[in-house]
């Protein structure tokens, strides 16, 4: 038995390990409570007296021996995997890479879009930096026009003639300019006015117009379009238009939804009256078509106007809108699960 037992012992002194499993299956060989040192110090009582004194030295040995394998692997091991948590997989990234977010402005202006090119509507953009006669003149606002103190400009240096445009209105003129009807096109982008900024407004903010034109265009095509874009945008299918003015527009009309009154925040929003006004639109001044180059005469259309901070705020239920342009992480990671 002694001559077994020496044979375990140099079993035990050579064994390795890869995991941490093949550790635990050696320590219950030896060490468990149905392992091999618990069945010869069963075996104790049965030895010879004179015996007894080596045959409890070499289980000790067995013990101490199995014992030392198995603290030495774990640690070995332990070292390892603190090595590659260190160092991880070489292959990857130096840094890591955290998933991002679509800013809110971006996932309502993309909403807007993807609705209007569902029925034929194309995207045109423009420079933000304008001259007098894209921003104003050409939409039917000249020098001295009093309406052209509606809008706080930004001009450029001291030069009158180049401002920030104050509407994307400027870039329908240019599209006007550069494409013959029929034309079916929203124009989405940054502008600028000269107002104080606040929770309610901002020196700069996002617009989205759109601008159809061909011939026997009429005031009900216009409203079947935003009634169109009403029930997409906001699942609201009830809207009204009430008479307004606008320089580049006759007749003109501002749009109101009806948002309801369901909730305390449906009292807020709408001061209690159940409708919220969302855009400015009309039939395009026949003016305005002959400062582009358009035959008023065969070609009529409409346009309207939205803000998309107004609208993003509105359906996000953001208090501020320079939380808008803060850029807080905090803010912009809640939207990481939008489109």
């Amino acid at each position: 038995m002694l001559d077994k037992i020496k044979e375990l012992i140099v079993e035990a002194e050579s064994f390795s390990a890869q995991s941490l499993e093949e550790i635990e299956a050696f320590r219950i060989k030896y060490l468990g409570k149905k392992g091999l040192l618990n069945v010869y110090f069963a075996e104790f009582k049965n030895v010879a007296n004179e015996q007894k004194k080596e045959f409890g030295q070499v289980i000790n040995a067995l013990k101490k021996t199995a014992e030392d394998k198995v603290n030495a692997l774990k640690e070995e091991l332990e070292s390892k995997e603190e090595f590659k948590g260190a160092y991880g997989d070489l292959s990857r990234p130096g840094e890591p890479i955290q998933i991002g977010s679509r800013h809110p402005i971006s996932i309502v202006k993309n909403q807007i879009i993807d609705i209007f090119s569902r029925i034929g509507f194309n995207v045109s953009e423009g420079p933000e930096i304008e001259d007098d006669w894209h921003n104003f003149t050409a939409l039917n606002l000249p020098e001295y026009h009093p309406a052209r103190d509606m809008q706080d400009t930004f001009f450029i240096q001291t030069d009158p003639d180049i401002l920030l445009r104050t509407h994307t209105s400027s870039v329908q003129v240019r599209y006007m300019e550069n494409n013959k009807p029929p034309i079916r096109t929203i124009s989405p982008g940054r502008v600028y006015r000269n107002e104080a900024i606040s929770a309610r407004s901002h020196c700069f903010f996002h617009q989205v117009e759109g601008l159809y034109i061909d011939k026997k265009v009429s005031f009900a095509d216009l409203k079947q379009t935003l009634q169109y874009f009403t029930t997409e945008m906001f699942g609201k299918s009830k809207i009204r238009l009430r008479p307004s003015y606008f320089p580049f527009t006759e007749p003109s009309a501002e749009v109101d939804v009806y948002w309801g009154l369901e909730t305390e925040i449906d009292y807020r929003i709408t001061k209690g009256t159940g409708w919220l006004e969302i855009m400015g639109c009309g039939m395009v001044d026949p003016n305005v078509l002959k400062n582009c180059g358009i035959d008023p005469e065969i070609y009529s259309g409409f346009a309207f106007g939205m803000g998309i901070d107004r609208i993003t705020m509105l359906l996000h239920q953001i208090g501020d809108i320079r939380l808008l342009s803060e850029n807080d992480v905090r803010f912009l990671d809640q939207f990481k699960s939008a489109l």
